[in-house]
């Protein structure tokens, strides 16, 4: 079943187009991993899902309903976080609920708020002030906060930004756990490629308002191809031998270094051409991350 549906959607301010064309569908029971740059229109399409700015032109569709004429309907559905959540310091991890409970037209109940608290890590803390509270325990609370109402789909600017290890492993465990043990389906937006890459199953690449790259993750990130990097005893004679040869098709545009997208299978072949060619080779480094998928991506676009 299909949760989110943007279809040509495009934003301009003025001269500005902060999202160009763009087109995506996220279904049901997904962790779908928004990527892009900063400036990429991440956080301006976040804010056209939630209604909080309309698109210049193209349509949104939440649970089969469009967003701009059914904006209260499929917003009690959605439980959403934008950046760091406003919280106010002097009031417990429990008072913020009791207060944003009354705030909805549904009825929370207190068994409810109990039970947030322990979804989200946070019961032997309940009584205590925000103010006392980690970056992490405050993304945490405010992500019990846009769960009170239980809704079905959940959308995550930056959850992780500015947090320590501990706290980006709570907040990768706690979605992991929405999505696979309540079946919510989460759009979360990140930069750090890494965490999404453990925890998203289908991913959208957008660079300067552009949808790149979309699909599941192990699709992907194609293990028939890796990302290799090279160092040599002599770089610019290597490049040049690379770009006169049959591997200049695999070569990346990076400002730094020799990067080439290449079969696995061609690895050993590329080896030896260039220690045949009289090249010193000092490093071979293959990866298959989302990061170089990302980095490959965008770097041919620049």
């Amino acid at each position: 079943m299909s949760v989110i549906q943007v279809n040509n959607v495009s934003k301009h301010f003025g001269s500005l187009k902060a999202v160009d064309g763009l087109s995506f569908e996220v279904q049901a029971g997904q962790v779908y991993g928004f990527l892009g740059q900063n400036g990429s229109g991440k956080s301006t399409t976040i804010r056209m899902l939630l209604s909080l700015i309309h698109p210049t032109s193209g349509s949104i569709e939440i649970f089969g309903h469009t967003i701009q004429s059914n904006r209260n309907k499929v917003l009690e559905e959605i439980g959403a976080i934008i950046e760091r959540p406003d919280l106010y310091p002097y009031l417990s991890a429990k008072e913020h609920l009791q207060l944003f409970a009354k705030l909805r037209s549904k009825k929370i109940t207190p068994a409810t708020i109990e039970e947030t608290l322990i979804k989200v890590g946070l019961q032997d803390r309940a009584k205590d002030k925000v103010q006392t509270f980690s970056l992490g325990m405050k993304q945490r609370l405010g992500i019990g906060i846009a769960l009170l109402h239980n809704p079905s789909l959940i959308i995550l600017d930056e959850p992780t930004n500015g947090l320590d290890p501990q706290g980006i492993s709570d907040i990768r465990n706690l979605i992991q756990r929405l999505a696979k043990e309540e079946g919510k389906t989460i759009l979360v937006s990140s930069h750090i490629l890494s965490e999404i890459e453990q925890m998203a199953s289908h991913i959208l690449i957008l660079h300067k308002g552009k949808k790149l790259a979309e699909g599941p993750i192990q699709t992907l990130l194609d293990p028939n191809k890796m990302i290799v990097h090279l160092k040599t005893t002599n770089d610019p004679q290597a490049l040049q031998i690379i770009l006169s040869g049959s591997f200049s098709n695999y070569l990346l545009k990076r400002q730094e270094g020799i990067y080439l997208s290449i079969p696995h299978f061609e690895i050993p072949l590329l080896n030896e051409f260039l220690v045949n060619a009289g090249v010193g080779l000092i490093n071979v480094e293959s990866k298959n991350s989302l990061e170089d998928y990302f980095l490959q991506l965008t770097s041919n676009t620049n």
